[in-house]
C-alpha cells in the first residue's frame, strides 16, 4: 500500500482522537446528573440527525437493508457495547486513567488483525502484545482500588471496540463511511432509549448539560467518520498507534476541567502500553519493507 495511503489514514485517526476524548470530556461532565442511557440516546440522536443531513447533501444514502451486512451488524453491536460500558466507566474513574487502559487498544486490534484476518505477526510482535497488556494490568491493579468494575467496564469497551475496529476494515468498499456512520449513529441511540429505564428513567436537562451533549454529539460525528476513513484507508498496523494521542487529549481536558491528575502507576502502565505498541509498529514497518525489497528484486518474466 503506498505510503500516502497510510499517511491519510494516520491524520485521519488523529482527528478521530481529538474528538472523541473532547466528546468523552464533555460526556463526562454530564454524567452526575443523567445516566450512561441517557447519554447515549441524546448524543445518538443529535449525531443521527447531523449525519444522515450531511449523507443525504452528498449523497451517501443507501437502502437500509446495508445494515443486514453481517460487518456492518458486528459493528453496530461492538460500537454499542463500547459505548454503554466506557461511559458508565467515566462516571467512575478519572478520564485519563480510564484512557490510560484504551491505549492497549492498537495491541488488541494487532491481536485481532493477526487472529481473525490472517495478518502476520511474528514472534517479537507477539512479546510486544504480551508485555502491553502486563502494563494494563499496572495501570489497574496496584494500590486499594485495583480491579474495580470502572476499571474491567473499560478493558470491556477495549475489546469491543477492537472488535468494532476489524469488523470496519471487512465492510464492503462500496458502502459509503458516511452511511456506515448513519446506522451506527441511530443504532446507538436506539440503544441509549432502551437502556435509560434499567439506568435509573429519564433526568430532567437544564441548558448547560443539554448544550454539552449537543456539542458531544458534533464531536462524535467527527470521531465516528474520521476511524471510519482511517481503518479504511492505511494499513490496520500502521495507522493504530496512532491512537496514543488520545493519552495527551485525555490527560489535559482531565486537569483543565476536572483537576485529576494521572498517578505513578498509570504513567509507567501507559509507558509500557506504548512502548508495547510502538514497537509493534516498528516491526511491521520492518517487514513491510523487507517484502517491497523483495518485491522489486523479483526477476520480471518478458510478456
Amino acid at each position: 500500500m503506498p505510503r500516502t495511503k497510510n499517511t491519510q489514514g494516520a491524520l485521519y485517526m488523529a482527528a478521530a482522537m481529538a474528538g472523541f476524548s473532547c466528546s468523552d470530556a464533555l460526556s463526562k461532565s454530564v454524567i452526575v446528573v443523567m445516566n450512561a442511557g441517557e447519554i447515549m440516546f441524546l448524543r445518538g440522536l443529535f449525531t443521527s440527525v447531523f449525519v444522515y443531513l450531511l449523507a443525504w447533501h452528498m449523497g451517501a444514502l443507501r437502502s437500509w437493508k446495508v445494515i443486514l451486512q453481517p460487518m456492518i451488524a458486528l459493528r453496530v453491536v461492538c460500537e454499542a457495547i463500547a459505548a454503554a460500558t466506557y461511559i458508565t466507566a467515566l462516571g467512575m474513574m478519572p478520564i485519563a486513567n480510564a484512557s490510560a487502559i484504551l491505549q492497549a487498544l492498537p495491541l488488541a486490534v494487532t491481536l485481532g488483525a493477526a487472529l481473525f484476518l490472517k495478518e502476520p505477526v511474528g514472534w517479537r510482535r507477539w512479546t510486544a502484545i504480551t508485555v502491553g497488556f502486563v502494563g494494563v494490568l499496572i495501570i489497574i491493579r496496584p494500590g486499594p482500588d485495583g480491579f474495580t468494575t470502572a476499571a474491567l467496564l473499560v478493558v470491556a469497551s477495549m475489546f469491543a471496540t477492537a472488535a468494532r475496529d476489524l469488523a470496519t476494515r471487512c465492510v464492503s468498499k462500496d458502502v459509503p463511511s458516511l452511511m456506515v456512520t448513519v446506522v451506527t449513529a441511530i443504532s446507538i441511540s436506539i440503544f441509549g432509549a432502551l437502556s435509560i429505564g434499567p439506568l435509573g428513567g429519564w433526568q430532567p436537562i437544564s441548558f448547560t448539560p443539554f448544550s454539552h451533549i449537543l456539542l458531544a454529539s458534533i464531536l462524535v460525528l467527527v470521531g465516528y467518520q474520521s476511524v471510519i476513513q482511517a481503518m479504511r484507508t492505511g494499513e490496520i498496523s500502521f495507522v493504530a498507534p496512532f491512537r496514543y494521542l488520545s493519552l495527551i487529549w485525555s490527560a489535559l481536558l482531565g486537569l483543565l476541567f476536572f483537576g485529576e491528575t494521572p498517578d505513578a502507576w498509570t504513567m509507567i502502565g501507559s509507558a509500557i502500553v506504548i512502548a508495547s505498541g510502538l514497537y509493534t509498529f516498528y516491526r511491521e514497518s520492518k517487514r513491510q519493507a523487507v517484502e517491497r525489497v523483495a518485491q522489486e528484486s523479483e526477476p520480471r518474466v518478458p510478456a
